[in-house]
C-alpha cells in the first residue's frame, strides 16, 4: 500500500451543472476510498454521474466542492500542468471508444504515453502486449484488429507508464457479450496476479464481480452494494 495512505480519498465531493431548469446537482457529498490493488466497480444508469465522478478522480474535470486526494496530494488544488503530469505518469485510462491512433502500429500506440512522459519503455511496451496476449499483433494497425483486440490494446497502453490505478469508463460498452467477458476477465487477472488497481464504471450489471467491491450511484449519492451510503470521516 502507498506509504502515504490510500490511492484515492474523496471527501464530500459535489458537482453541479447549470441547466435550463436551474442548477442540477450530479454528485452529492460523495465519500470514497481506494487502496492499492483494489478493484472497484461503480454501477449506475446512464446519466447517473458515473463518468463525471471518474473524470474528477482522473483530474479531467473539477468538482464544485470537496476534496480529491490522490496518493496523499489534493488534485483539486493542482494547476493544469501538475494535473497533466499526474495523469500521464500515475493514472491509466481506458475508454469505451479505444482512442487508438490509426496511423500508428499497435506497438507504437502502446509505447506512445511513455514517449510523451520522456522515458521510452520499449521493453515494457512489449511486455504489456504479452500481458494482454497481443504480442503477435504488435506490427498491425488498429483497422486490422477486432473490437476486443482494440480494447486489449487500450489496456496495454494504460499500463505502459506503470500507473498506480487504471480508470475505466464503460470499457466493454462496444463489445459483444463473449468479448466483453474476455476483456473483463483480463482486467480481473491483472488485478489478481499483478496487483493493478482498477476503478471500473459501467451500467452493465453483469460485469460487476462479487469478488470485488461494488458501488452504485443513485441520485448523486455513492452507495456500497447492498449497504447504506458510503461514509468516512470528514477532512478537518
Amino acid at each position: 500500500m502507498n506509504e502515504r495512505g490510500p490511492l484515492f480519498s474523496t471527501y464530500e465531493l459535489t458537482k453541479d451543472f447549470d441547466s435550463p431548469a436551474g442548477e442540477l446537482q450530479i454528485l452529492k457529498g460523495v465519500n470514497f476510498t481506494l487502496n492499492a490493488a483494489d478493484m472497484v466497480y461503480i454501477l449506475g444508469r446512464s446519466g447517473s454521474g458515473k463518468t463525471t465522478f471518474l473524470n474528477i478522480l482522473g483530474g479531467l474535470d473539477h468538482p464544485t466542492s470537496g476534496k480529491v486526494l490522490f496518493e496523499g496530494e489534493d488534485i483539486t488544488q493542482m494547476n493544469e500542468r501538475q494535473l497533466a503530469r499526474v495523469r500521464n505518469k500515475r493514472i491509466g485510462f481506458i475508454f469505451q471508444f479505444y482512442h487508438l491512433l490509426p496511423e500508428l502500429t499497435l506497438y507504437e500506440n502502446v509505447l506512445l504515453p511513455s514517449l510523451i512522459a520522456g522515458r521510452p519503455e520499449h521493453k515494457w511496451a512489449k511486455e504489456c502486449l504479452r500481458k494482454v496476449k497481443l504480442f503477435s499483433r504488435a506490427d498491425h494497425y488498429p483497422f486490422e484488429l477486432s473490437g476486443g483486440e482494440k480494447q486489449r490494446a487500450a489496456i496495454a497502453r494504460a499500463l505502459i507508464n506503470r500507473p498506480s490505478v487504471v480508470l475505466c469508463d464503460e470499457p466493454t460498452g462496444n463489445l459483444d457479450e463473449e468479448t466483453a467477458a474476455a476483456v473483463s476477465a483480463l482486467m480481473d487477472d491483472l488485478n489478481r496476479k499483478e496487483g493493478q488497481a482498477f476503478i471500473i464504471v459501467t451500467h452493465d450489471e453483469s460485469m460487476a464481480s462479487r469478488k470485488h467491491d461494488v458501488y452504485r450511484l443513485v441520485d448523486g449519492v455513492l452507495m456500497k452494494q447492498n449497504r447504506g451510503p458510503v461514509s468516512i470521516e470528514k477532512m478537518p
